[in-house]
């Protein structure tokens, strides 16, 4: 079943929940293949969802960092299991098993709890932080282009 984004689900940092909405796309992607698909196309779109992933990761890590959020080890732990998951997932799939279906299955709901659970706690700290930033630099010189990432 194909995901569709919905404003519950937005952080309310804009490039967050771009970020997001990419992975959403990927997750799609996996749906629109179906089971008998090209194997080539499923390795490139779970090589994909890992790459865009872990990248996704080391941002919102960092953006935690920043703001010193108190949480951010245990957070940065729920992002390494999961990417040890879903490299499961590709090594069964290099192992020649039909992964396609139980994938998006997880995929879909591991990114909806993500966002309204592990991500909906930090988004406050990161934006309180942030807007401390553009105020800051809006004294300085003028509004700051960091701003743009938030709603």
């Amino acid at each position: 079943m194909k995901m569709k984004w919905i404003p519950e689900y937005n952080t309310g940092i804009d490039v967050i929940d771009d970020q997001h909405k990419r992975i959403l796309d990927y997750i799609n992607e996996i749906n629109e293949v179906g089971v008998n698909a090209d194997r080539a196309k499923i390795k490139n779109i779970l090589d994909n969802i890992i790459d865009y992933t872990q990248s996704h990761f080391t941002f919102e890590e960092s953006l935690q960092e920043e703001a010193g959020y108190k949480y951010r080890v245990p957070h940065k732990r729920v992002h390494d299991l999961f990417i040890k998951r879903i490299e499961g997932y590709r090594t069964s799939f290099e192992q020649g098993h039909s992964i396609e279906h139980e994938l998006h299955e997880v995929l879909s709901k591991w990114l909806i709890n993500h966002i309204q659970h592990d991500d909906a706690d930090y988004v406050g700290a990161v934006k309180l932080n942030m807007m401390g930033i553009i105020k800051d630099n809006e004294k300085k010189k003028g509004k700051n282009w960091f701003a743009r990432f938030f709603s």
